[in-house]
């Protein structure tokens, strides 16, 4: 176990709500800072950082200052864990009873204005330059896209989520 990490063997199915993100694969230290301090805003109440997503204290430890400088403490009070693979997890907050909801683009997309808030719910975010695979959008309940209106095709993957938490758990 991670320094400053939560065990998950703790259930959804408690009568507590529960706003979970997930990071996989975010590679930037900073938007990983920068996603902490918007998670503390929005009321997430833990994250799990998977694959090579940098933790907020390496495994001696040790703060991780670019994740500190962005996160301004929220790293420090919000619960979280590293995992090696999304796919298990995804699958034991789906069986646990979360609506799984993956920030993304595609084609079976929906407006993120119209997802609704429920009171277990796990958010998911696509790596800065690639996305998210298939293999992982295929498991959530709901894929919400952020629409874009001009040249650019995508948003900072710290903008997409607080954008996108905002306004679905605000």
């Amino acid at each position: 176990m991670v320094v400053g990490s939560i065990p998950t063997e703790g259930t959804m199915k408690s009568s507590k709500k529960e706003y979970i993100l997930i990071l996989p694969d975010i590679r930037s230290a900073l938007n990983v800072g920068a996603i902490f301090r918007t998670a503390d805003a929005v009321g997430i109440t833990r994250i799990f950082l998977v694959g090579v997503t940098p933790c907020p204290t390496d495994k001696f430890g040790r703060i991780q200052k670019d994740i500190a400088k962005a996160a301004l403490g929220a790293e420090t009070w919000i619960p979280w864990e590293y995992k090696k693979e999304i796919i298990p997890l995804l699958k034991k907050l789906k069986k646990d009873g979360a609506t799984i909801v993956a920030i993304e683009q595609d084609k079976n997309s929906i407006n993120y204005k119209k997802v609704k808030k429920t009171d277990n719910m796990v958010f998911f975010v696509g790596e800065e330059t690639a996305g998210l695979p298939d293999k992982i959008k295929n498991l959530a309940d709901i894929i919400a896209e952020i629409p874009m209106s001009g040249k650019k095709e995508s948003l900072n993957v710290s903008v997409a989520t607080g954008v996108a938490l905002f306004q679905i758990l605000g």
